[in-house]
């Protein structure tokens, strides 16, 4: 399956089938692409970062028969290095502990560099935009943070609460007990809230996101730092350990997936990543679960189906539209060009899924 880029050619990703190491990038590993004439007349093949489509946001470049010389390698690794996390998980976590027993007054949040600092880092932040924070911002990061915007890699447009509560209210009368929140930060934050407010049967919920500052807020068994589209965990072999925990289903704790990857990213990559996580859920199983999928909610528009059904033919699109706080044309109630075009696409059973009749839906 290629992507295509114009009349001329398209761009296919040639996923790996012989255990060889793609090149990494600050996002971690590459992917292999393959530019296709018309023709069906194949180009020469080359490694280019997994989360960035454009060369602006990452420049990696290699081609995949290129020789790369130890110097050369030594100065990509210095380079990756500079462009990771000024802390890492544990760190972060560390320093979430030491910020929530701060006095209220002493509870800061630097907007310019999009942390919570403690009491002995105030002079480097004294000459930025400090705000106060409450407990109850501290719950809901995704408004105090500042949304990331590249449509193409990280775009952080984040669910409406309308979006969030039929997800959630779905998801919890189809039985579920454990949410996977696959770039779904506002998800993560309903479910958390939910259960501060004991009105609702608890659940549990690990948020995977490529956007780091989220770390600040969550222990490292609520958080991973994760690049979706090559199934990358920047913590390594401990953040996947803390995947296959989460997803071993005991006491009747079903799991499911809830995805919502950037528009503009690549369909295949993110299919591959998606069944990956359904391999491990599956290998954590009952004998009698062999053979299933990890039930799974893949929120993207309308005009990827036939890509999506193409990589996940179990998949059915569903008319929910799914709206957006912080996107200008993606909001409910409009009409025309202007409504939402994202939709849910799911392995559960589509008549499981209720749609809200107060919305017009029809069945």
């Amino acid at each position: 399956m290629a992507e295509h880029n114009d009349d001329s050619f398209a761009i296919e990703v040639i996923l790996p089938d012989d255990g060889r190491a793609a090149p990494c990038c600050p996002h971690g590993p590459t992917l292999l692409f393959e530019k296709v004439g018309k023709g069906g007349e194949r180009d020469r093949r080359f490694y280019a970062c997994s989360a960035c489509r454009d060369r602006k946001d990452c420049s990696f470049f290699q081609w995949e028969d290129d020789k790369v010389s130890e110097a050369r390698l030594l100065a990509r690794e210095a380079e990756n290095r500079l462009k990771r996390p000024q802390f890492s998980q544990q760190q972060y976590c560390t320093r979430f502990r030491k910020f929530a027993s701060l006095p209220a007054d002493e509870k800061k949040f630097c907007q310019d560099c999009q942390l919570l600092p403690l009491p002995g880092e105030r002079d480097a932040h004294s000459s930025h935009r400090c705000t106060a924070v409450t407990v109850a911002q501290l719950g809901r990061p995704s408004v105090l943070l500042r949304p990331l915007d590249n449509k193409k890699s990280n775009a952080q447009y984040l669910f409406a609460d309308r979006s969030t509560n039929f997800l959630l209210d779905t998801l919890a009368g189809l039985g579920y007990r454990k949410v996977l929140c696959v770039g779904t930060p506002r998800l993560q934050e309903l479910i958390k809230l939910r259960n501060l407010e004991q009105k609702h049967e608890p659940m549990k919920s690990l948020l995977l996101d490529i956007d780091f500052r989220y770390a600040q807020f969550y222990s490292q068994d609520e958080f991973c730092h994760y690049n979706m589209f090559n199934h990358h965990f920047f913590g390594g072999e401990a953040s996947s350990v803390v995947l296959q925990a989460f997803l071993r289903e005991s006491d009747g704790e079903k799991a499911v997936m809830v995805a919502d990857p950037p528009f503009g990213g690549l369909v295949k990559p993110l299919a591959n990543s998606f069944s990956l996580i359904s391999q491990t859920w599956r290998k954590l199983q009952s004998s009698d679960s062999s053979d299933a999928d990890m039930p799974m909610m893949w929120i993207f528009p309308y005009f990827f189906e036939p890509r999506i059904r193409e990589c996940l033919p179990s998949f059915t699109m569903l008319d929910y539209q799914v709206d957006y706080d912080n996107h200008p044309l993606y909001k409910h109630g409009k009409t025309g060009r202007k409504q939402s075009p994202v939709r849910l696409f799911t392995n559960i059973c589509p008549k499981d899924v209720v749609l809200p009749k107060e919305e017009s839906y029809r069945y």
